[in-house]
């Protein structure tokens, strides 16, 4: 069995690999791709992040007395996940709890990923259920690299995020990886203007957005739609310099706080899924 699936429909198409469940392209009728192709600047397209968001302190999960080495965004990036169903313009992948995982994560989990193309969207849901007789404390998020400029030759600070509702919310900026104080907020209104000079504090962090859809435009129209179910924060990023990639990342989660360092299941903004119980969060974007 191969470890890529293509899928097509209505004139898109979009390849999803097992390692991470990851999706490694995005392209439209034409055959253009919309997707960083993982170049040096950056080594993934599209990472699942699970069962953290961002860093924890030290890289040190602690719960229950013990510690437990989880690095920035956790495993299932880098885990292979079972192919599920595999169909001409779907396809499901799945991965479960195993010593290997309850090395660095002490919970039963099972994470499956579905992709869907219908409409000229591409649809992507992530579950998460508790197998467990514990609650299953964890977070989750979408890490998607669109091309940056959208148009080739295009300036990258003529292209902006235009949010469905206007975010009047605080900012966050990462300090050594994790998340530092509040502060206000580049969005003025329901617009983001973008530019490299935006991140060269790292990524914009918004918790609480109270968009669930934006569009990222190009000077010339082109536009796509990214919308997001289940996810309350939104992280933006990309390098400063020579990275021609926009990560626009829909979470439910994010760094430790500055100064904080306590037991993982009273880390703030986690999901606590009862035993037996499960939780869907889903993102698309449309061409």
């Amino acid at each position: 069995m191969t470890d890529r699936h293509r899928i097509g429909a209505d004139g898109l198409s979009a390849t999803i690999q097992a390692r991470g469940a990851e999706l490694v392209s995005l392209c439209d009728a034409a055959g253009g791709e919309y997707l960083w192709q993982a170049g040096p600047e950056w080594r993934r397209h599209a990472p699942v992040l699970f069962p953290i968001v961002g860093k924890l302190a030290g890289d040190t999960l602690r719960h229950a007395g013990a510690e437990h080495r989880l690095t920035q965004h956790g495993f299932a990036r880098d885990r292979r996940f079972e192919w599920v169903e595999r169909e001409p313009a779907s396809c499901r992948l799945r991965l479960t709890d195993d010593a290997e995982s309850r090395a660095l994560f002490p919970f039963g989990f099972t994470l499956e990923l579905a992709y869907a193309l219908a409409g000229g969207t591409l649809t992507v849901t992530a579950r998460i259920a508790n197998p467990g007789e514990a609650v299953l404390p964890c977070a989750i998020g979408a890490h998607p690299a669109f091309r940056w400029p959208l148009v080739p030759g295009a300036p990258k600070e003529a292209h902006r995020l235009v949010f469905e509702q206007p975010e009047h919310g605080p900012a966050h900026r990462l300090e050594g990886g994790l998340l530092g104080p509040a502060e206000p907020s580049p969005v003025q209104g329901r617009d983001l203007p973008l530019s490299p000079a935006l991140f060269a504090r790292d990524a914009l962090i918004l918790p609480d957005v109270a968009s669930r859809a934006l569009r990222y435009e190009a000077p010339d129209g082109t536009a796509l739609t990214v919308r997001w179910e289940g996810y309350p924060d939104l992280g933006i990023w990309s390098k400063p310099e020579g990275a021609d990639f926009l990560c626009i990342e829909p979470w439910h989660g994010m760094s430790s706080p500055v100064g904080w360092d306590g037991d993982f299941a009273e880390k703030p903004g986690l999901l606590h899924i009862p035993p037996g119980g499960s939780r869907d969060f889903t993102w698309s974007v449309t061409l």
